[in-house]
């Protein structure tokens, strides 16, 4: 079994910076690629960023330039630091992570999900 924890969000003034990480425990080999998305209100699910095994990363156009997606493979844990945050990034935000496990099939898992609240 695989258990996602998600941490680091809040209530930050606009222009401010929030690190959301995503901590992956249980019988796991390896993880593949994760991703971070985001829910805000009345919206739908919105993919943010990507981050692969090798580190390679992708960022949605909305926040490109400020925030930075990253992975520590032996704690198995992926951050999102967030910078010169704006009323438009309140949301809720996941991390999603493909693992590999220590046995049986390549399965995904999604965070908890953390709340994020930007005031203008």
């Amino acid at each position: 079994q695989v258990q996602l924890v998600e941490s680091g969000g809040g209530l930050v003034q606009a222009g401010g910076s929030l690190r959301l990480s995503c901590a992956a425990s249980g019988s796991i080999f390896s993880i593949n690629t994760i991703g971070w998305y985001r829910r805000a209100p009345g919206k739908q699910r919105e993919l943010v960023a990507t981050i692969t095994r090798g580190g390679s990363t992708n960022y949605a156009d909305s926040v490109k330039g400020r925030f930075t997606a990253s992975r520590d493979n032996a704690k198995k844990t992926v951050y999102l630091q967030m910078n010169s945050l704006k009323a438009e990034d309140t949301a809720v935000y996941y991390c999603h992570v493909e693992v590999v496990p220590v046995s049986g099939r390549v399965s995904d898992y999604w965070g908890q999900g953390t709340q994020v609240i930007v005031s203008s």
